[in-house]
């Protein structure tokens, strides 16, 4: 099973639970995965990312380029899909739709879909006309999602603390 990690992810690893200056075994752990086929992202999150100019936008940089996925065949028929999903949920606003079909969250949902991948995003699925949320589209065109802490001990990720004399 692999993982698609929304940008929401990052950013609130570095801002909360897992900043570079005291958990850097997390961003290592990501790299890890990364190189055993188990985590991904996609190039639309990258270029987000990158824009911080901060750690992690250099954090970003030093990844292997595989790390973000570039859209494929597959990605484009999946684009459609989702994008008929979203049109036809009559009970959000249309401007609602149309920001969703023109945001990066738009791409990470088609990816996950075409890759059959577990999207991981720190989103709650919601009831709003005003805003379409990655997990509402997940469940609507069958794309398993979860939170991070639920990927992280799933993956038996472990932070150990080095034994110091």
């Amino acid at each position: 099973m692999a993982y698609l990690l929304d940008a929401n992810v990052f950013i609130a690893a570095k801002n909360q639970h897992y900043g570079f200056d005291f958990c850097p075994a997390f961003w290592d752990w990501l790299a890890r995965e990364y190189q055993a086929g188990k985590i991904f992202s996609i190039d639309k999150v990258r270029e987000e990312l990158r824009e911080g100019g901060d750690d992690l936008a250099r954090w970003v940089d030093a990844l292997p380029t595989g790390f973000f996925l570039k859209p494929t065949t597959a990605v484009k028929r999946t684009l459609r899909e989702v994008a008929d999903w979203v049109i036809n949920q009559s009970h959000y606003e249309e401007a609602a739709r149309s920001t969703f079909l023109n945001d990066v969250d738009y791409y990470l949902v088609a990816q996950a879909l075409a890759g059959a991948h577990v999207l991981i995003t720190h989103e709650k699925p919601t009831n709003s006309k005003r805003r379409v949320k990655i997990p509402d589209v997940c469940r609507g065109v069958g794309v398993e999602y979860a939170a991070p802490f639920d990927m992280l001990r799933r993956e038996k990720a472990r932070f150990v603390l080095e034994v110091r004399s």
